[in-house]
């Protein structure tokens, strides 16, 4: 047993002889099932509270959770955080184009906010310490805890599958996903996972991810029975969807002229991008770590809002500011990504892009197809756009000013090439 294993050991051995409360993050899925039969037999803990955060699942999975808390005995609470992560997560997301390695952030915003509602609940029930499903492998360790060690610094955090299975000799060995459908199976656990069909899967409002068995090899083809939300292209319909988005300030508000909810846009977008096979990205990622892992994701709207935000900032904003506003969106992403959702960086950022999301307001027409998703047209009463400056067929632009323009353009570029091929 190293000094890791002792400290551990020191630490669950007093949380037991306190008769401690602990709060776990529960999905009702495999991993935080497995744990909560670990946290009695090998961490010794009587009372568990689960907590299940609403960002979107569906709504079987919910109601699933509920009922395998019940049935594992422990105090379960549901919280239903949809219209917040719509609006307070989604949203911010939408103003920063939320991007992370070409696919739409969706799972990495979630995770701050389940976090910051199992607190809540701790401090509710005066818990001493937490508890999750999370591997030593994956992001969500960093962006769950951060929350938790940020709002309540003094509670322990108890992660089973990263500290893994207790030996007979004593120490730790790793859990593989096998061993833990063998553990679940052992317990009664009914859980939907197999050895064949050993896909992660997680959802939110905002998207979908599907890892896991051969989906991680990177010359797999994924099979089409991975995709629930997006329909495959030889099942979509033949005629095009013809959608309109209105913003303000740089928030999605209407479609087709009909002002709704940030939750009701959110998913009537979803029903018709994934009708016509929009949202699919297939994606290698570098995780926290280091390690580089293949992902296949299904976002369709955030797909596409997200497309309407960007061609609307492209219609508002001036060539320095879309320059400028591409780094700030990079780097609000990466901090979102890593789940630093109260960093004061992130703050600063924010401050930028709400000042510019004050011109982007409008609306932008879309065409779904067959997989795709067109921008077929813009408007904006802050569009910096002149017709008559710009069409080939005004004369009020005198072309004959460019001339001294285009006389010194790159003149020093090309004094450097007169200088390095002079004889």
């Amino acid at each position: 047993m190293n000094s890791s294993d002792a400290a551990n050991n020191t630490q669950n051995s007093e949380l037991r002889t306190q008769n401690a409360t602990v709060v776990l993050v529960y999905s009702g899925g495999l991993d935080t099932s497995v744990c909560i039969p670990l946290m009695r037999e090998e961490y010794g803990f009587e009372h568990i509270v689960t907590v299940t955060v609403d960002v979107g699942q569906p709504a079987d999975d919910i109601r699933q959770a509920e009922e395998r808390a019940r049935t594992f005995g422990t105090e379960h609470y549901t919280v239903d955080a949809k219209a917040e992560f719509v609006e307070q997560y989604c949203w911010p997301a939408v103003k920063a184009n939320g991007d992370y390695q070409g696919y739409p952030i969706s799972t990495s915003i979630a995770r701050p906010l389940i976090a910051l509602k199992a607190v809540e609940v701790a401090q509710k029930v005066g818990a001493k310490a937490y508890s999750h499903g999370c591997t030593g492998k994956g992001n969500d360790q960093f962006r769950i805890e951060y929350v938790m060690r940020t709002l309540t610094p003094d509670l322990d955090i108890i992660a089973p599958m990263r500290e893994g299975k207790l030996m007979p000799g004593g120490g730790r060995e790793p859990w593989t996903r096998s061993e833990e459908i063998d553990y679940a199976n052992a317990h009664g656990l009914d859980i939907p996972q197999t050895k064949d069909k050993i896909w992660s899967i997680d959802e939110n409002l905002w998207g979908r991810s599907i890892e896991g068995g051969r989906l991680e090899e990177p010359n797999y083809a994924p099979p089409e029975e991975i995709f629930h939300w997006t329909r495959g292209l030889a099942d979509t319909p033949d005629t095009p969807r013809v959608l309109k988005i209105g913003f303000e300030n740089g928030v999605p508000v209407s479609l087709d002229g009909e002002r709704l909810s940030g939750l009701e846009l959110v998913q009537q977008v979803h029903s018709l991008a994934g009708e016509h096979g929009v949202g699919r990205v297939d994606v290698m990622e570098d995780r926290m770590l280091g390690l580089k892992v293949r992902e296949n994701y299904e976002c369709p709207a955030a797909v596409v809002l997200l497309t309407a935000h960007r061609t609307l900032e492209a219609l508002v904003c001036t060539q320095a500011e879309l320059k400028f506003k591409a780094l700030v969106d990079r780097e609000w992403g990466e901090l979102a990504y890593r789940g630093l959702w109260f960093d004061p960086l992130k703050e600063d950022l924010e401050a930028f892009t709400d000042r510019i999301q004050e011109r982007v307001t409008g609306a932008v027409t879309l065409r779904l197809a067959k997989g795709s998703c067109t921008v077929v047209g813009r408007e904006s009463t802050w569009a910096l756009y002149n017709e008559d400056l710009a069409s080939f067929d005004s004369k009020t632009f005198d072309q004959a000013e460019s001339i001294g323009m285009v006389k010194t353009h790159g003149l020093q570029s090309r004094m450097y090439w007169a200088l390095r091929h002079r004889s």
